[in-house]
Protein backbone atom coordinates (compact mmCIF):
# COMPACT_ATOMS: atom_id res chain seq x y z
CA UNK A 1 0.00 0.00 0.00
CA UNK A 2 2.75 2.93 0.92
CA UNK A 3 6.42 2.80 1.25
CA UNK A 4 8.05 4.47 4.15
CA UNK A 5 7.28 7.97 5.19
CA UNK A 6 11.33 8.66 5.27
CA UNK A 7 13.52 9.10 2.32
CA UNK A 8 16.17 7.12 2.76
CA UNK A 9 19.31 8.94 4.30
CA UNK A 10 23.13 8.88 3.72
CA UNK A 11 24.41 6.13 6.36
CA UNK A 12 24.93 7.54 9.83
CA UNK A 13 28.77 7.40 11.33
CA UNK A 14 28.02 5.10 14.46
CA UNK A 15 30.05 7.37 17.28
CA UNK A 16 32.63 6.02 18.83
CA UNK A 17 32.60 6.39 23.01
CA UNK A 18 36.05 8.05 24.05
CA UNK A 19 36.09 6.86 27.57
CA UNK A 20 33.32 5.90 30.79
CA UNK A 21 29.79 7.45 30.52
CA UNK A 22 28.30 9.39 33.12
CA UNK A 23 24.69 9.80 31.39
CA UNK A 24 21.40 9.95 32.36
CA UNK A 25 18.72 9.20 29.86
CA UNK A 26 14.83 9.80 29.63
CA UNK A 27 12.77 7.53 27.37
CA UNK A 28 9.52 7.89 25.14
CA UNK A 29 6.69 6.05 26.53
CA UNK A 30 6.46 2.14 26.23
CA UNK A 31 5.34 0.91 22.15
CA UNK A 32 3.37 -1.71 23.36
CA UNK A 33 1.60 -0.45 25.95
CA UNK A 34 0.64 2.75 24.34
CA UNK A 35 -0.66 1.15 21.25
CA UNK A 36 -2.57 -1.54 23.50
CA UNK A 37 -4.12 1.52 25.78
CA UNK A 38 -5.02 3.42 22.16
CA UNK A 39 -7.36 0.45 21.22
CA UNK A 40 -8.89 -0.02 24.66
CA UNK A 41 -9.53 3.32 24.35
CA UNK A 42 -11.23 3.35 21.64
CA UNK A 43 -13.68 0.78 22.41
CA UNK A 44 -14.08 2.15 26.11
CA UNK A 45 -17.47 3.03 27.14
CA UNK A 46 -15.92 6.73 28.14
CA UNK A 47 -13.13 9.03 26.88
CA UNK A 48 -9.16 8.23 28.32
CA UNK A 49 -6.46 10.96 28.77
CA UNK A 50 -3.52 8.97 27.65
CA UNK A 51 -0.01 10.55 29.60
CA UNK A 52 3.55 10.02 29.02
CA UNK A 53 2.66 8.76 25.37
CA UNK A 54 5.26 7.75 22.33
CA UNK A 55 5.11 10.20 19.51
CA UNK A 56 6.59 7.79 16.78
CA UNK A 57 6.29 6.12 13.38
CA UNK A 58 4.19 2.78 15.48
CA UNK A 59 1.75 5.24 17.32
CA UNK A 60 0.90 7.50 14.78
CA UNK A 61 -0.14 4.45 12.79
CA UNK A 62 -2.47 3.19 15.33
CA UNK A 63 -3.74 6.66 15.81
CA UNK A 64 -4.51 6.82 12.07
CA UNK A 65 -6.13 3.03 12.03
CA UNK A 66 -8.57 4.25 15.03
CA UNK A 67 -9.33 7.46 13.32
CA UNK A 68 -10.45 5.79 10.53
CA UNK A 69 -12.83 3.61 12.34
CA UNK A 70 -14.13 6.64 14.01
CA UNK A 71 -12.67 7.23 17.02
CA UNK A 72 -11.68 10.95 17.89
CA UNK A 73 -8.34 11.22 19.06
CA UNK A 74 -6.90 14.60 20.31
CA UNK A 75 -3.15 15.48 20.43
CA UNK A 76 -2.55 17.77 23.41
CA UNK A 77 0.20 20.19 23.66
CA UNK A 78 2.19 18.64 26.83
CA UNK A 79 2.09 15.48 25.10
CA UNK A 80 -1.65 14.07 26.39
CA UNK A 81 -3.54 11.71 23.91
CA UNK A 82 -7.43 12.17 24.31
CA UNK A 83 -9.19 9.33 23.11
CA UNK A 84 -13.05 9.47 22.93
CA UNK A 85 -14.98 6.57 21.78
CA UNK A 86 -17.16 6.84 18.72
CA UNK A 87 -19.42 4.43 16.62
CA UNK A 88 -17.28 2.47 13.82
CA UNK A 89 -19.73 3.00 11.35
CA UNK A 90 -18.08 3.36 7.94
CA UNK A 91 -15.53 1.32 5.67
CA UNK A 92 -12.05 3.02 6.23
CA UNK A 93 -8.51 1.80 4.73
CA UNK A 94 -5.62 1.21 7.08
CA UNK A 95 -1.60 1.24 6.57
CA UNK A 96 -0.76 -1.07 8.89
CA UNK A 97 2.83 0.20 7.74
CA UNK A 98 5.61 -2.02 9.44
CA UNK A 99 3.71 -2.32 12.64
CA UNK A 100 3.10 -5.68 14.21
CA UNK A 101 0.62 -4.06 16.82
CA UNK A 102 -1.72 -2.29 14.13
CA UNK A 103 -1.43 -5.25 11.70
CA UNK A 104 -2.74 -7.83 14.42
CA UNK A 105 -4.37 -5.99 17.33
CA UNK A 106 -6.63 -3.44 14.63
CA UNK A 107 -8.55 -6.63 12.44
CA UNK A 108 -10.51 -7.99 15.67
CA UNK A 109 -11.52 -4.60 16.22
CA UNK A 110 -12.76 -3.85 13.09
CA UNK A 111 -15.22 -6.65 12.77
CA UNK A 112 -17.30 -4.15 15.14
CA UNK A 113 -17.28 -1.47 12.57
CA UNK A 114 -20.27 -1.66 10.08
CA UNK A 115 -18.21 -1.74 6.84
CA UNK A 116 -15.49 -2.81 4.79
CA UNK A 117 -12.19 -2.58 6.74
CA UNK A 118 -8.96 -2.69 4.04
CA UNK A 119 -5.85 -3.42 5.91
CA UNK A 120 -2.24 -2.78 3.58
CA UNK A 121 1.34 -1.49 5.05
CA UNK A 122 4.61 -1.40 3.36
CA UNK A 123 6.26 -3.77 1.27
CA UNK A 124 8.12 -4.99 4.24
CA UNK A 125 4.75 -5.94 6.15
CA UNK A 126 3.62 -8.15 3.58
CA UNK A 127 6.01 -10.60 4.20
CA UNK A 128 4.98 -11.08 7.84
CA UNK A 129 2.76 -13.82 8.85
CA UNK A 130 -0.77 -12.74 9.14
CA UNK A 131 -2.74 -16.48 8.55
CA UNK A 132 -3.52 -16.78 12.39
CA UNK A 133 -5.36 -12.79 12.21
CA UNK A 134 -7.22 -13.86 9.18
CA UNK A 135 -8.37 -17.51 9.90
CA UNK A 136 -9.10 -16.50 13.23
CA UNK A 137 -11.42 -13.77 12.65
CA UNK A 138 -13.12 -15.98 9.88
CA UNK A 139 -13.54 -18.73 12.65
CA UNK A 140 -15.50 -16.26 14.69
CA UNK A 141 -18.09 -15.87 11.62
CA UNK A 142 -16.60 -12.50 10.24
CA UNK A 143 -15.74 -12.13 6.40
CA UNK A 144 -12.53 -11.80 5.36
CA UNK A 145 -11.35 -11.17 1.69
CA UNK A 146 -7.34 -11.66 0.88
CA UNK A 147 -5.65 -12.77 -2.16
CA UNK A 148 -4.80 -15.93 -1.52
CA UNK A 149 -1.61 -15.41 0.32
CA UNK A 150 -2.86 -15.04 3.94
CA UNK A 151 -1.26 -11.45 4.73
CA UNK A 152 -1.34 -8.28 3.50
CA UNK A 153 -3.66 -6.81 1.77
CA UNK A 154 -6.63 -8.16 3.40
CA UNK A 155 -10.23 -6.69 3.53
CA UNK A 156 -12.76 -7.37 6.78
CA UNK A 157 -16.40 -7.21 6.18
CA UNK A 158 -17.86 -6.14 9.33
CA UNK A 159 -21.15 -6.34 10.60
CA UNK A 160 -21.13 -4.29 13.36
CA UNK A 161 -20.88 -7.16 15.53
CA UNK A 162 -19.67 -10.67 15.85
CA UNK A 163 -20.93 -13.31 18.51
CA UNK A 164 -17.07 -14.42 20.11
CA UNK A 165 -17.53 -17.75 21.51
CA UNK A 166 -14.57 -20.53 21.49
CA UNK A 167 -11.73 -20.39 19.28
CA UNK A 168 -8.24 -21.97 19.31
CA UNK A 169 -5.26 -21.10 17.30
CA UNK A 170 -1.50 -21.67 16.80
CA UNK A 171 -0.09 -18.22 17.55
CA UNK A 172 3.66 -19.89 17.83
CA UNK A 173 4.37 -16.64 15.10
CA UNK A 174 3.70 -14.25 17.54
CA UNK A 175 2.05 -13.62 20.90
CA UNK A 176 0.58 -10.58 19.00
CA UNK A 177 -2.07 -12.51 17.39
CA UNK A 178 -3.34 -13.49 21.13
CA UNK A 179 -3.33 -10.01 22.21
CA UNK A 180 -5.20 -8.49 19.41
CA UNK A 181 -8.28 -11.00 19.68
CA UNK A 182 -8.29 -10.76 23.71
CA UNK A 183 -8.11 -6.30 23.57
CA UNK A 184 -11.32 -6.75 21.73
CA UNK A 185 -13.03 -9.87 23.33
CA UNK A 186 -14.64 -7.69 25.75
CA UNK A 187 -16.72 -6.12 23.15
CA UNK A 188 -18.08 -9.67 21.35
CA UNK A 189 -21.71 -10.73 22.38
CA UNK A 190 -19.97 -13.63 24.38
CA UNK A 191 -16.78 -12.60 24.81
CA UNK A 192 -14.19 -15.06 23.98
CA UNK A 193 -12.54 -18.25 25.02
CA UNK A 194 -8.72 -18.57 23.18
CA UNK A 195 -6.82 -21.48 23.09
CA UNK A 196 -3.46 -21.70 21.57
CA UNK A 197 -2.38 -24.89 19.93
CA UNK A 198 1.03 -24.70 19.18
CA UNK A 199 4.45 -25.55 18.88
CA UNK A 200 5.71 -22.95 21.35
CA UNK A 201 4.27 -19.33 22.36
CA UNK A 202 6.81 -16.65 22.34
CA UNK A 203 6.92 -13.77 24.35
CA UNK A 204 4.66 -14.58 27.44
CA UNK A 205 4.94 -11.54 29.07
CA UNK A 206 3.36 -9.67 26.12
CA UNK A 207 0.46 -11.13 26.33
CA UNK A 208 0.81 -10.93 30.65
CA UNK A 209 1.03 -7.42 29.58
CA UNK A 210 -2.29 -7.45 27.88
CA UNK A 211 -4.65 -9.23 30.58
CA UNK A 212 -3.02 -6.53 33.02
CA UNK A 213 -4.45 -3.37 30.99
CA UNK A 214 -7.61 -5.33 30.47
CA UNK A 215 -8.00 -6.17 34.40
CA UNK A 216 -7.05 -2.58 35.41
CA UNK A 217 -9.83 -1.31 32.69
CA UNK A 218 -12.63 -3.21 34.90
CA UNK A 219 -12.54 -6.49 31.99
CA UNK A 220 -12.97 -9.86 33.55
CA UNK A 221 -9.99 -11.90 32.25
CA UNK A 222 -8.84 -15.37 33.55
CA UNK A 223 -6.68 -18.25 32.29
CA UNK A 224 -8.32 -21.25 33.56
CA UNK A 225 -5.41 -23.42 32.45
CA UNK A 226 -1.85 -22.98 30.44
CA UNK A 227 -2.36 -21.18 26.94
CA UNK A 228 -6.29 -20.45 27.57
CA UNK A 229 -7.76 -17.28 28.03
CA UNK A 230 -11.31 -16.52 28.98
CA UNK A 231 -12.42 -12.45 28.40
CA UNK A 232 -15.79 -11.84 29.87
CA UNK A 233 -18.23 -9.88 27.98
CA UNK A 234 -18.44 -6.13 29.42
CA UNK A 235 -17.83 -2.31 29.27
CA UNK A 236 -14.19 -1.54 29.32
CA UNK A 237 -13.80 1.75 31.42
CA UNK A 238 -12.13 4.57 30.43
CA UNK A 239 -8.80 4.36 33.01
CA UNK A 240 -7.63 2.79 35.87
CA UNK A 241 -9.92 2.81 39.12
CA UNK A 242 -11.97 5.98 39.49
CA UNK A 243 -10.18 8.27 37.50
CA UNK A 244 -10.14 8.43 33.34
CA UNK A 245 -6.32 8.58 33.01
CA UNK A 246 -3.65 6.00 32.18
CA UNK A 247 -0.06 6.50 32.22
CA UNK A 248 2.37 5.29 30.10
CA UNK A 249 5.58 3.78 31.42
CA UNK A 250 8.95 4.64 29.61
CA UNK A 251 9.80 1.71 27.29
CA UNK A 252 11.83 -0.52 28.86
CA UNK A 253 12.85 -2.68 25.45
CA UNK A 254 14.16 0.75 23.89
CA UNK A 255 16.39 0.95 26.79
CA UNK A 256 18.42 -1.86 26.11
CA UNK A 257 20.94 0.11 23.66
CA UNK A 258 21.41 2.70 26.21
CA UNK A 259 22.14 -0.12 28.90
CA UNK A 260 24.40 -1.84 27.06
CA UNK A 261 26.28 1.48 26.18
CA UNK A 262 27.57 1.63 29.63
CA UNK A 263 28.60 -2.14 29.36
CA UNK A 264 30.93 -1.53 25.73
CA UNK A 265 32.24 1.95 27.02
CA UNK A 266 32.42 1.89 30.59
CA UNK A 267 31.17 3.89 33.17
CA UNK A 268 27.64 4.93 34.12
CA UNK A 269 24.27 5.09 32.66
CA UNK A 270 20.57 5.88 34.59
CA UNK A 271 17.52 5.40 32.89
CA UNK A 272 14.74 7.75 34.37
CA UNK A 273 11.68 6.24 35.61
CA UNK A 274 12.12 2.67 35.56
CA UNK A 275 9.06 0.73 37.58
CA UNK A 276 9.53 -0.87 40.60
CA UNK A 277 6.65 -2.99 38.67
CA UNK A 278 5.78 -4.13 35.21
CA UNK A 279 4.26 -6.28 32.82
CA UNK A 280 7.36 -5.10 30.07
CA UNK A 281 9.69 -7.89 28.94
CA UNK A 282 12.53 -5.14 28.76
CA UNK A 283 12.44 -5.48 32.82
CA UNK A 284 14.79 -8.54 32.07
CA UNK A 285 17.62 -6.66 31.18
CA UNK A 286 18.33 -6.43 34.84
CA UNK A 287 19.34 -10.05 35.19
CA UNK A 288 19.85 -10.58 31.95
CA UNK A 289 23.02 -8.03 31.06
CA UNK A 290 24.22 -8.43 34.95
CA UNK A 291 24.70 -11.83 33.79
CA UNK A 292 26.78 -9.95 31.45
CA UNK A 293 29.06 -8.26 33.57
CA UNK A 294 27.15 -5.68 34.71
CA UNK A 295 26.51 -3.96 37.93
CA UNK A 296 22.62 -2.63 38.00
CA UNK A 297 20.90 -0.97 41.13
CA UNK A 298 17.62 0.74 41.45
CA UNK A 299 17.81 4.08 43.00
CA UNK A 300 15.84 7.12 42.94
CA UNK A 301 12.90 6.12 40.57
CA UNK A 302 15.20 4.90 37.97
CA UNK A 303 17.43 2.07 37.33
CA UNK A 304 21.72 2.73 37.24
CA UNK A 305 23.76 0.76 35.05
CA UNK A 306 27.76 0.36 35.52
CA UNK A 307 29.73 -1.67 33.30
CA UNK A 308 34.17 -1.78 33.09
CA UNK A 309 33.90 -2.69 29.26
CA UNK A 310 34.34 -6.21 29.87
CA UNK A 311 31.55 -8.04 28.41
CA UNK A 312 30.92 -11.88 29.47
CA UNK A 313 29.19 -14.29 26.84
CA UNK A 314 26.19 -16.00 28.05
CA UNK A 315 23.69 -19.17 27.36
CA UNK A 316 20.11 -17.96 27.67
CA UNK A 317 16.71 -18.94 26.77
CA UNK A 318 15.17 -15.61 25.49
CA UNK A 319 11.51 -17.22 24.39
CA UNK A 320 10.38 -14.91 27.18
CA UNK A 321 11.02 -11.62 25.37
CA UNK A 322 12.66 -12.49 21.91
CA UNK A 323 12.66 -8.52 21.18
CA UNK A 324 15.92 -8.51 23.49
CA UNK A 325 17.98 -10.38 21.07
CA UNK A 326 19.19 -7.29 19.28
CA UNK A 327 20.64 -5.83 22.01
CA UNK A 328 21.85 -9.53 23.22
CA UNK A 329 23.94 -10.45 20.06
CA UNK A 330 25.24 -7.25 19.78
CA UNK A 331 27.13 -6.92 23.17
CA UNK A 332 27.91 -10.80 22.18
CA UNK A 333 30.32 -9.61 19.39
CA UNK A 334 31.70 -7.75 22.25
CA UNK A 335 32.06 -10.85 24.63
CA UNK A 336 35.23 -11.89 25.61
CA UNK A 337 33.64 -15.63 25.66
CA UNK A 338 31.24 -17.32 23.75
CA UNK A 339 26.93 -16.57 23.07
CA UNK A 340 24.29 -18.78 22.92
CA UNK A 341 20.75 -17.54 21.92
CA UNK A 342 18.17 -20.13 21.90
CA UNK A 343 13.84 -20.11 22.15
CA UNK A 344 13.50 -17.02 19.27
CA UNK A 345 12.93 -18.87 15.95
CA UNK A 346 9.87 -16.48 15.86
CA UNK A 347 12.06 -13.77 15.08
CA UNK A 348 12.30 -14.73 11.46
CA UNK A 349 8.98 -13.37 10.98
CA UNK A 350 9.43 -10.00 12.66
CA UNK A 351 10.34 -6.85 10.74
CA UNK A 352 12.81 -8.71 9.15
CA UNK A 353 14.16 -12.20 9.37
CA UNK A 354 15.92 -10.80 12.59
CA UNK A 355 18.11 -13.85 12.90
CA UNK A 356 19.47 -13.97 9.65
CA UNK A 357 19.86 -10.63 10.04
CA UNK A 358 21.95 -10.24 12.92
CA UNK A 359 24.23 -13.05 11.93
CA UNK A 360 24.64 -11.29 8.14
CA UNK A 361 25.83 -8.27 9.99
CA UNK A 362 27.95 -9.41 12.76
CA UNK A 363 30.15 -11.52 10.10
CA UNK A 364 30.01 -8.51 7.59
CA UNK A 365 32.14 -6.74 10.15
CA UNK A 366 34.51 -9.47 10.82
CA UNK A 367 32.40 -11.12 13.61
CA UNK A 368 31.74 -14.69 14.20
CA UNK A 369 27.93 -15.31 14.14
CA UNK A 370 26.02 -18.83 12.92
CA UNK A 371 21.58 -19.06 12.79
CA UNK A 372 20.63 -22.43 15.14
CA UNK A 373 16.61 -23.89 14.79
CA UNK A 374 15.74 -21.27 16.85
CA UNK A 375 18.54 -18.67 17.57
CA UNK A 376 22.12 -17.66 17.26
CA UNK A 377 25.64 -18.78 18.16
CA UNK A 378 27.87 -16.24 18.63
CA UNK A 379 31.51 -16.42 19.11
CA UNK A 380 34.34 -13.40 20.32
CA UNK A 381 36.41 -12.87 17.31
CA UNK A 382 39.66 -10.20 17.33
CA UNK A 383 38.86 -9.37 13.74
CA UNK A 384 35.98 -6.92 13.76
CA UNK A 385 36.12 -3.76 11.55
CA UNK A 386 33.86 -0.78 10.27
CA UNK A 387 31.49 -1.12 7.28
CA UNK A 388 28.00 -0.17 6.70
CA UNK A 389 26.06 -2.18 9.05
CA UNK A 390 22.68 -2.91 7.19
CA UNK A 391 19.08 -2.12 8.79
CA UNK A 392 16.65 -4.19 6.93
CA UNK A 393 13.73 -1.61 7.61
CA UNK A 394 14.39 -2.88 11.40
CA UNK A 395 14.61 -0.24 14.14
CA UNK A 396 16.72 -2.85 16.46
CA UNK A 397 18.91 -3.52 13.33
CA UNK A 398 19.62 -0.08 13.16
CA UNK A 399 20.16 0.38 17.22
CA UNK A 400 22.33 -2.98 17.51
CA UNK A 401 24.68 -1.50 14.82
CA UNK A 402 25.18 1.78 17.28
CA UNK A 403 26.22 -0.26 20.02
CA UNK A 404 29.07 -2.05 18.03
CA UNK A 405 29.87 0.99 16.76
CA UNK A 406 30.41 2.33 20.22
CA UNK A 407 33.96 0.18 20.33
CA UNK A 408 34.31 -1.00 16.61
CA UNK A 409 35.51 2.25 14.60
CA UNK A 410 34.18 2.67 11.07
CA UNK A 411 30.57 1.26 11.75
CA UNK A 412 28.32 2.82 9.73
CA UNK A 413 24.36 2.04 10.01
CA UNK A 414 22.50 2.33 6.65
CA UNK A 415 19.65 3.75 7.81
CA UNK A 416 19.36 5.64 11.12
CA UNK A 417 15.60 6.52 10.62
CA UNK A 418 14.23 3.31 10.56
CA UNK A 419 14.01 3.97 14.67
CA UNK A 420 11.45 6.66 14.31
CA UNK A 421 8.91 3.29 14.15
CA UNK A 422 9.44 3.78 18.36
CA UNK A 423 12.02 5.81 19.14
CA UNK A 424 12.30 8.74 16.84
CA UNK A 425 15.01 10.71 18.53
CA UNK A 426 17.40 7.86 18.87
CA UNK A 427 19.93 9.38 16.99
CA UNK A 428 20.29 12.98 19.06
CA UNK A 429 19.86 10.61 22.56
CA UNK A 430 22.27 8.81 21.78
CA UNK A 431 25.26 11.94 20.74
CA UNK A 432 23.53 13.24 24.12
CA UNK A 433 24.50 9.99 25.93
CA UNK A 434 27.80 10.25 24.77
CA UNK A 435 28.02 14.34 25.58
CA UNK A 436 27.98 14.55 21.48
CA UNK A 437 26.53 17.72 19.73
CA UNK A 438 24.83 16.70 16.41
Amino acid sequence: MTNQTYSQPKPWPAPVANGPLAATVELPGSKSLNNRELVLSALASEPTLLTGTLKSRDSSLMMDALRSLGTKIQENTDGSILVTPAPFDRSATIDCGLAGTVMRFVPPVSVLADGDIKFDGDEGARRRPMHTTIESLRALGVDVTDEGAAALPFTVHGTGKVAGGEITIDASASSQFVSGLLLAAARYENGITLRHEGEHLPSMPHIEMTLDCLQKRGVKVSSPEPAVWRVEPGQISGGHGSTNIVAIEPDLSNAGPFLAAAMVAGGKVFIQGWPDSTTQVGDEFDGILQQMGAKISRENGGLLIEGTGEIHGIDIDLSIGGELTPVIAALAALADSPTVIRGVAHLRGHETDRLAALAAEINRIGGIARETADGLEIDPSDNLHGAVWQTYEDHRMATAGAIIGLRVPGIEIEDITTTSKTMPDFDQLWLSMLGSKS
